[in-house]
């Protein structure tokens, strides 16, 4: 299995269906090209779903490779947050945080009492893996994190701002994977969020989504020593890896 095969382990690939996940191992196995290729006759609310499985970068990868009129089909079918947030994260270069962001659903104001956030989360935890509430002001800066824990034992009528966890440690867009992974070498939380340099909530990125996006760098780079392109994976047809190779 390669490294990027490996987020089949993450929670939300463990429950979708075993036909999915059969197609979804192939395309996380393939180039961007050849993976775009094999998802190209689904219907669009299929590929989205597809794509909101893989980290946001690979995803990005993929949907560039459709053609100008698909991708626009595939990317207004998309709900509003996944939507702004790819098109956000194309504006960043390659490698970098920025890339790997998700869109944060859990996000509250300081005077939230635990029941009211409890409700909602209750609501987005049906669509995906809900790991902390974030805290923002009206500007969307980043106050606190609550832990899921800590809502459990606080009495419901309590702010959130009264057990959230002040001054959080956050990730920047701009950060190099390397730069990020020794940022977070002694911290190794399931859920970083991330955000610009004035403090402003942008997003979030998952820690195993991270050390895979790194892992894959890292892999990469012997093969570049000899020609071998970063899009190539074990299952690409070896025209295509000789075309890598000697692209005239």
């Amino acid at each position: 299995m390669n490294h990027t095969a490996k987020e089949l382990e993450s929670g939300a690939i463990r429950e979708i269906e075993p036909e999915v996940r059969t197609l979804f191992t192939k395309v996380v196995e393939r180039d961007p090209r050849e993976a775009a290729r094999m998802l190209e006759p689904y219907p669009d609310e299929f590929i989205v779903q597809m794509l909101e499985l893989l980290n946001p970068a690979s995803a990005l990868k993929i949907l560039q490779r459709f053609d100008p009129s698909r991708r626009q089909t595939v990317l207004a079918t998309a709900s509003p947050e996944t939507n702004q947030q790819w098109m956000r994260n194309q504006t960043y270069p390659e490698r970098t945080i920025g890339r790997l962001i998700q869109p944060p659903l859990a996000v509250f104001s300081p005077q939230t009492t635990v029941a009211q956030a409890t409700e909602q989360i209750r609501r987005l935890a049906r669509k995906t893996i809900i790991t902390y509430a974030f805290v923002t002001d009206e500007q969307e800066k980043l106050l606190g994190v609550v832990v899921m824990r800590d809502m459990l034992l606080a009495q419901s009528s309590q702010r959130l701002e009264e057990i959230m966890l002040t001054h959080p440690f956050y990730l920047t867009p701009e950060m190099s994977l390397p730069e990020a992974m020794r940022a977070v070498l002694v911290r190794h939380y399931p859920v970083y969020p991330v955000c610009d340099k004035t403090g402003r909530l942008l997003g979030l990125l998952r820690g195993q989504m991270l050390f895979e996006a790194e892992a894959i760098e890292l892999s990469a780079q012997p093969g570049e020593m000899v020609g071998v392109e970063r899009e190539e994976r074990f299952t690409t047809p070896w025209q295509r890896s000789l075309k890598f190779r000697h692209p005239w």
